[in-house]
């Protein structure tokens, strides 16, 4: 049984309209993906490579069924949520990716 992982990227137009992003999702909207069923959530800031900043929020369930009923339940309503805070023509592109775990490691 493989973990799944979701990973959200937003391609924003400003660093301002970037922390924006951050602050929200630092205020709650982690926090409702985590009890939706995620069992990790982590916000990476890419390094800059252009005048648009990226940030991705890499999310981990600790299988697909798992990740499923946060899609039927939870997600709904996130997903509405954060397009009302940051709709179509406020600086942000969305993207989203899924995906099988098949290896991961820590150091010792």
């Amino acid at each position: 049984m493989a973990q799944i992982a979701y990973t959200v990227s937003a391609r924003c137009d400003s660093g301002q309209t970037a922390r924006e992003f951050v602050s929200w999702l630092v205020d709650g909207h982690l926090e409702g993906v985590l009890r939706g069923g995620a069992a990790a959530a982590t916000i990476v800031v890419l390094d800059q490579d252009s005048e648009n900043q990226r940030v991705e929020v890499r999310y981990r369930f600790t299988d697909r069924a798992a990740f499923e009923r946060y899609e039927r339940e939870s997600a709904p309503a996130l997903r509405a949520e954060g397009l009302e805070r940051f709709p179509a023509g406020s600086g942000i592109e969305f993207g989203r990716t899924i995906g099988e775990i098949c290896h991961d490691r820590s150091a010792p």
